[in-house]
This record gives C-alpha cells, structure tokens and sequence, in this order.
C-alpha cells in the first residue's frame, strides 16, 4: 500500500487535504482547533493523530439490542477498525437511529426517513472524512446510502448478512417467509399455535438478518449491485469467518478511498441504478425496493422513473432459486456465487451495464472476472431459468396511478386460476372487499356475511406513508380460514400500503396515491368489480364516472391522527411510494460537504 501521509494516493504529489483538516488543523483558528481538539483527549486519542493529516473515517454503527438484526455490527466494527488503522486512517465510531422492521410500531417505514436525517446532520456536521455504512435490516441500507448521497463524503457498505439456514424437523424455513405460510397451515388446521410459533423460531438459528430474500438481503444485494460494496459482501452469512474478512478490507478500502476522494456521485449513475433494477427482477427481491431504489436515486439526483421497473426488469428471468421465490436459503446462496454470479450471468447475456464504477476504483466488468455460478441448482444460467419474465410489473388505472407487481411469486395454481380463462388470458375480474387497514382486515376476514370466494379481490387502503402513517406491510393478506380449507390458498389483493418481502403473496402495492392522500381506492366500496389487465398493465374498478364523482363529495375513509411529534412532521414532509416517500423538501440537498459548516463558537 502507498504511503498515504506522503502521497495523495492519486496522479497527484501533494498530500491531500482532508475537510477533518478544518477541524483540527486550521492555521487561522487556533482558538477553534483548542476546542475541538480538547474533548475528544479525555479518552486517549492523541492531538498528533488529530492533526496528522489522515484521514478520520466514520463508522456508522446500526447495531443495538433494538435491532438484533444488525446486531452482529457491533463485532464487525472491530475489524472494521482493525483495518482502518492498518490502512493510515483514524476511526470513529456512532451509533445511527436503530431500524427493525419486526418490532418498530406502527412501522419500520417511519424511521427511514428519520435515520436518513439524523446520519446527515452527524456526517456534516463532524469532522468526517469517509464512512463505513454498516447495514442489515430492511431500511437500514437504503436510509444510509440516501444519507451518504446527500453528503457525498466518500462511503462503503458493509452488510452485516443474513442468518444461517433455519431448519425444522429437517425442512429448510426461512425467515418471514415460514410465518406466511404457516399462517395459512394454522387456518387450514393443518398445525396447533405452538407449531405455528416454533416453526416461526426455528427460522432464526443465528445472528444476521433474513435468510431469505426478503427485503433485507434485496436491500443488501442492491447496494452491491450499485456499485457501494466489495464484491461478494452482500450474502456473506453473519456468522461466517468471511464477514469478519470482509469487514476488514472494507476498513482498509474506505481509507484508500478517502486518498482517491471517490465518492457516491461517483458510482451512482442512472445505469448503475437500472443494474440494481435488473439485480431485484433476477433475484427474485422484493416489491419493497421500489421506493427504496427510488428514494436512493432521488437523493443522488438521478433520473429513475416508475416506468423504469417494467422497461428494465419485467423481461428478465428469475435465476436464483431462494425463498420466497423459489426453495433455497441464503447459506447456498452465498456458496454459490452470491451477487457477484448473478450479475455475472446478466452480464453475460447482455443486459447488464458493465463500464459502472464502483467503490474498488474499479468497473463492474472488472470485479466481475470469474464469478460464474459454483452451484447451478442455486443461480440457474440465464438461458435455463426457473421462471421466464419474472421482474415487476407496473399498473396504473382508475384506482391509481401507480401500483408494482411482484411476479416471481405468481404460483402456477394462482396463473391457472386467475391469469389463464380462456379467451382473457392475464385478465381477471373480481368483486372487491375492502379493508380499512390492518386491524380491520383481521377482525373481518372470517365474517361469513362478506361472502368472500375465489372471486374476489382483498383491498387495503388507508395503508400509505399518510394514512398509516409511514406505509405498513399488511397488503399480504390471505383469503378466510373457510376458503383456505377448501384449496384456494392465495386471492388477488391490492393496496396503497406495502408487504412483507419474505411473503410469496401475489399483490398489487404501493399504489400511488394513496387513499388518503385521495387516490381512487378512497371512494372504491365492498362490492365493486374490478379488473386487472396484466398484458397492458392496467387496473379500474368498473364503476360509473358519474358514480366515482359523486362518492367523491360523501365523507372520506377515516384516517388515524399522529400519535407522536415525528408522525405528523413524517405526514406533513413525505411524498408518496411512487416517488420514494421521500421527506421533499430533503432531495434539493446534495453534496453537502463541498461546504464545511460554520464554526460553534
């Protein structure tokens, strides 16, 4: 490795100077440097290494007892600092606003925008010359690579992986994804409670998040897709001797970075964006990227549009075999190549954009150099997929303007019943039954009176960034005990809230805009029919224009008020799923650090 106190690491001779500088060694403010530097000696840090010149790297820590998902940063960081160290810079480690998707109430949805604030004003604000993003849970990735966009300090992911491979009585379940279907086990009476709640425990044999594909390993595979981790980072399981590796060189990386002062406007592109795209659609990843990968291209200023997940993602076909998609968990993932073998294949079909940078100093092309799947069974050959046109399917309609389609999970029981009547292949039509939000919809389901069949198709509003407030997973609903007990497994269902990404629920989400903000599903009642046309992408309830204008003046569907000050901030700044549920008035703040702030005093 270069002599970084001596070189800038780059073309250049000139040692370079880093924005800590303007803390600890301004020349012109000696007064401002003694109280910067004072504090930070009561825990033995030296003023030398303050004003050496290297580089002082932030670790952005997201591991706490709150968030046992992520909770395996806390050992990471070590090694996190180990390599920092090795490679000349200066660690500093903080703790970030704790996100857990299975806890928080009344959603994890909340605290994205909330620790995308929060990390903005620390990686401002401090003396910060790079940052190790430590990621996991859901949210976690996509609120600190916002964060990280809006600064544009130099920044690196590293997940903290998934869990190992949950087994019980010698089957693989898989995180979130065994509850889902033991739910429906439990109401066909085919388990007890205290089946359904092992099977549900034994899914977590470990430290990690997920062990599915759910949102969080999405979350993870998209940052590695974009460009922001090291190769092979994102399905590394918790507990293997290669996370601790992994968290090492990503220590010594940030430093090296830091020198070459690469940063996220750097690496992320529209193309980098339409990579991550099309990383989702192959993986089989979840509906919950859409707002995530939004958001992310918003606060980086790039261009993405919701038309861009059908145009880049909808013809691609599903080659990884993983739950909730397919059979596998995230243990053989990783042996078999990870994301690095899936990019591989997409690369080698031609539909992967390879001149990307990423945050080795390097192209995709280059990381990319024999990554070939090691297990076929695991990430099937582009040409021999599980599913062809397997990607998201965009709709819009009389109800919304935007709503996403996660067609990996389409069972074929679900395409032969709904999608395949003869002479209205991909057409269905069916009478709605609509639920005001979660609570509604679990006191109601089994009321005989709905009269609900395989007719019918289960609508949730009130579910969105406003109406929740935050947006809820509770658009995975599944049919009455009765109809579960008969066969029918799964209904069409819809809403302007999101699910779960570990749920293989075929659903219509994330409709844009919302009931509450006053989209079409706010005047939709019980008992009107409504039709979804896959092939052209459209969804309208059959209902009168006159009668839509008139249900437009009666009251409203009720909406809950804020319960707390971040609730009604969240409401009155947030915009809607289509768009990221993004805080607005935050996309117009980006690299921020070219300005050092003001001094305190």
């Amino acid at each position: 490795m270069d002599n970084h106190n001596d070189t800038a690491g780059n073309d250049s001779a000139a040692p370079r100077r880093f924005r800590s500088q303007d803390w600890f060694a301004d020349p012109a403010r000696s007064d401002m440097v003694a109280l910067y530097l004072e504090r930070f000696m009561n825990y033995g840090i030296t003023p030398a290494e303050l004003r050496s010149g290297r580089p002082i790297i932030g670790i952005a820590q997201s591991g706490s007892d709150l968030s046992p998902c992520n909770r395996i940063h806390i050992d990471l960081a070590k090694r996190v600092r180990d390599g920092i160290r090795d490679a000349g810079g200066i660690a500093m480690e903080f703790p970030v606003h704790p996100i857990f998707e299975n806890c928080r109430r009344p959603t994890a949805a909340l605290d994205r925008n909330l620790a995308y604030m929060g990390l903005v004003e620390i990686l401002y604000g401090y003396p910060i010359d790079g940052v190790v993003l430590t990621t996991g849970c859901d949210k976690t990735t996509p609120s600190q690579v916002m964060a990280a966009s809006t600064v544009d300090i130099p920044a690196i992911v590293l997940s903290g992986g998934p869990m190992l491979d949950g087994w019980h009585e010698g089957d693989l379940v898989g995180s979130g994804t065994v509850i889902w279907r033991s739910r429906r086990k439990l109401a066909a009476g085919q388990i007890d409670e205290e089946e359904f709640l092992q099977r549900a425990c034994d899914s977590a044999p470990s430290a990690g998040h997920c062990n599915t594909m759910g949102t969080a390993s999405t979350m993870n595979a998209v940052a590695e897709a974009l460009g922001l981790s090291l190769p092979g980072c994102a399905a590394i399981p918790a507990p293997y001797r290669e996370r601790g590796q992994i968290a090492y060189e990503t220590g010594r990386r940030i430093v090296e970075m830091a020198y070459e002062d690469l940063r996220p406007s750097a690496i992320l592109t529209r193309e980098s964006f339409l990579n991550a795209i099309r990383v989702v659609s192959a993986i089989g990843g979840s509906s919950n990227a859409q707002p995530h990968v939004m958001a992310m291209a918003r606060h980086a200023g790039v261009e993405l549009h919701a038309s861009d997940w059908t145009e880049h993602g909808y013809d691609l076909p599903l080659i990884v075999d993983m739950q909730p998609a397919g059979r596998f968990l995230g243990e053989r993932f990783h042996r078999a190549g990870g994301v690095p073998s899936v990019m591989w294949e997409l690369q080698q079909a031609g539909v992967l954009a390879d001149d990307c940078l990423t945050v080795t100093g390097e192209t995709l092309a280059e990381n990319l150099t024999g990554r070939e799947a090691r297990d076929r069974e695991v990430i099937r050959p582009f040409a021999e997929p599980l599913r062809e046109k397997a990607g998201f399917l965009v709709l819009s309609g009389n109800l919304f303007d935007f709503g996403i389609m996660k067609t990996s999970v389409i069972s074929a029981e679900f395409h032969e019943r709904y999608l395949s009547r003869p002479g209205s292949e991909g057409v269905f039509e069916g009478r709605a039954v609509v639920f005001e939000g979660g609570d509604d919809y679990h006191h109601r389901i089994n009321d005989p009176s709905l009269e609900i069949d395989e007719n019918c198709i289960l609508v949730m509003r009130g579910a969105g960034p406003l109406g929740w407030p935050g947006s809820a997973e509770v658009v995975n609903m599944q049919p009455p005990d009765a109809l579960i007990r008969s066969g029918v497994q799964w209904l069409p269902t819809l809403g302007d809230g999101r699910q779960s990404g570990t749920s293989d629920s075929p659903s219509i989400l994330n409709c844009s805009p919302e009931s509450a903000a006053g989209g079409g599903l706010s005047w939709l009642r019980t008992g009107d029919v409504i039709r979804i046309d896959v092939r052209a992408g459209s969804c309208n309830a059959l209902v009168d224009e006159a009668e839509i204008a008139r249900r437009k003046t009666e009251t409203p569907p009720p909406v809950p008020e804020s319960h707390t000050p971040w609730e009604e901030l969240f409401r009155e700044k947030t915009g809607q799923m289509a768009e990221g549920a993004v805080l607005e008035m935050a996309v117009k703040y980006r690299q921020i650090s070219a300005k050092t702030p003001r001094h305190n005093h």
